[in-house]
């Protein structure tokens, strides 16, 4: 099964539009969804802190701040054909 992790902030408006797009897409593109709020994890915050919500595919960076829907499906397709 494919993990789509999204990477926030609690109280994120763009992490709760983000998360809303990735919920609408779960079922048809059979994906589950891994939610960290990266509060208080300082490597996190490093890493992400200006960019959030920051999606990845399987552990590998898919993009930033908005899921743009037609975007994510190519990439997920992407993705699956070379696994």
């Amino acid at each position: 099964m494919t993990i789509v992790t999204i990477y926030g902030r609690t109280g994120c408006h763009l992490c709760e539009d983000a998360l809303k797009v990735l919920q609408s897409l779960k079922d048809e593109l059979n994906f589950e969804i891994e939610e960290i709020l990266i509060d208080g994890n300082e490597e996190l915050q490093g890493l992400y802190g200006e960019q959030i919500p920051v999606t990845h595919i399987d552990g590998i960076h898919h993009d930033y701040w908005r899921v743009d829907p037609e975007r994510f499906r190519s990439s997920l397709e992407k993705h699956r054909q070379r696994q």
